[in-house]
């Protein structure tokens, strides 16, 4: 028996992430983000001062590597650390005005993306796509 590992789903699943990383770093090149570091600033944009431990539960990106994400976006001045007043081994990531201006710019970068991948998806079957995801992830 053959197994067609081009046909599995973890073969297209990664396939699937490369093609979408390398729209996504297409679209935020100009800006100098990297894919994971739009996350990161995505979650920010939605609620501000965010523990990294919160960040790392968000978007399921392990603590250590969180980490590495945020000081390379503390040296481009999007974000900075604050203190935690529940627990001073923590901090919390704050946005700057500068990551905070970003938001727009970077949320049409974004759509562009999607938009791309619905000129190769039809749209009911890109929900559908998005569903399915969630289900496997969560």
């Amino acid at each position: 028996m053959i197994y067609d590992v081009e046909e599995s789903v973890g073969f297209l699943l990664a396939k699937a992430y490369q093609y979408v990383t390398i729209l996504c770093k297409g679209e935020f090149a100009a800006y100098e983000i990297t894919p994971p570091q739009f996350v990161l600033l995505a979650y920010l944009w939605r609620q501000d001062c965010l523990s990294q431990t919160e960040l790392a539960k968000k978007s399921q990106i392990d603590p250590a590597t969180i980490s590495g994400i945020v000081n390379r976006l503390e040296k481009c001045g999007l974000v900075l650390r604050l203190p935690c007043p529940e627990d001073r081994r923590a901090c919390r990531i704050t946005l700057t005005v500068q990551g905070r201006a970003l938001e727009e710019e970077l949320i049409a970068a974004a759509r562009r993306v999607r938009d791309k991948l619905l000129k190769r998806i039809p749209p009911n079957e890109y929900k559908s796509l998005g569903r399915i995801l969630k289900m496997i992830v969560t």
